[in-house]
């Protein structure tokens, strides 16, 4: 945990959401359990392995002393999460939450919920492809799928894309995607459907072509997706979505599958997909294996 106290004291806190320690990318031996991201006006701590009360008591310590260095007498929110498989314990250590929290990331803003659940409503992760979409979404019909709160969606409007169609299981996190919309002031230009993505081809060719497609499905989600078995389902059925001329950006966040795990995938089931880059993540979420970490690869149709 040296290792982690050292760079707390190098911390800096900006107006946006961001991950201030990125202990999951092993470069920081013995603090790979611990991760710090700062959701103004909130801290949040999360292990990955449970602490021990001593321990834990001299991290919060050391993040109090932090924080009062940066700001002075202003009162600290701490919210405290240990995971372990499918376990989930969450503790306000520190001062309050928001009810209503909305964070900003690169001008957009967004709600999240700290207290409830794994996932918050924005994952800090995925920041340089929500960019990439920003900047190449101009005039695009755009197609989310596994929209969750709608984050990429948000992003192509910001570019200036013609429409996005967002699909997503989960109607609650699309109903936290409606309100992003709003948030940012995008009442038109956007659908979103709760509906199974594999029982929804129908609709979704209806709507399209798209000349841009976004695929970030869970990893591992029973019931929903399940990238060792669904990933070929759903490459079957992509190019038929796309324009001659589309790209798409496949993401794919678990440990346990490879760069190369992705591209077997599409050269196998759409074959008529060609790989252009992988995006790079966010310098914070540097890690010791590329293939462990979160991968972006972006795709297009191949000529002719």
């Amino acid at each position: 945990m040296q290792l982690f106290f050292d760079e707390l004291n190098k911390m800096t806190l900006g107006e946006e959401v961001n991950r201030l320690f990125h202990g999951r990318g092993g470069l920081y031996p013995g603090a790979e359990h611990i991760c710090l991201d700062w959701y103004p006006p909130v801290l949040l701590l999360t292990s990955f392995k449970p602490l021990e009360s001593d321990s834990l008591d001299v991290t919060v310590e050391l993040i109090k002393q932090r924080w009062h260095a940066l700001k002075g007498c202003e009162a600290l929110n701490l919210v405290y999460q240990y995971r372990s498989g499918g376990c989930t314990q969450t503790d306000l250590i520190e001062g309050d939450v928001p009810e209503k929290h909305t964070v900003v990331e690169n001008g957009a803003k967004y709600h999240v919920h700290l207290l409830k659940g794994q996932n918050h409503g924005l994952f800090l992760d995925m920041k340089n492809g929500r960019q990439w979409v920003r900047e190449h979404a101009q005039g695009k019909k755009v197609l989310n799928l596994f929209s969750y709160t709608c984050a990429f969606s948000v992003a192509a409007l910001q570019g200036g894309c013609d429409s996005v169609v967002n699909i997503d299981m989960s109607k609650g996190a699309l109903s936290i995607g409606k309100q992003n919309h709003l948030l940012n002031g995008f009442s038109v230009g956007a659908r979103f459907f709760g509906h199974d993505i594999f029982k929804s081809w129908g609709k979704l060719t209806k709507l399209g072509p798209y000349e841009m497609i976004i695929a970030d499905p869970p990893s591992n989600q029973k019931g929903s997706f399940v990238a060792t078995k669904d990933y070929s389902r759903l490459l079957k059925r992509l190019p038929e979505l796309l324009t001659s001329d589309g790209e798409v950006l496949l993401c794919l966040n678990a440990p346990e599958l490879s760069i190369d795990f992705l591209k077997n995938q599409v050269e196998e089931f759409s074959p008529s997909l060609e790989f252009v880059e992988l995006l790079a993540n966010p310098g914070i979420f540097a890690d010791i294996s590329i293939d462990k970490a979160l991968k972006v690869l972006k795709y297009r149709r191949k000529n002719g």
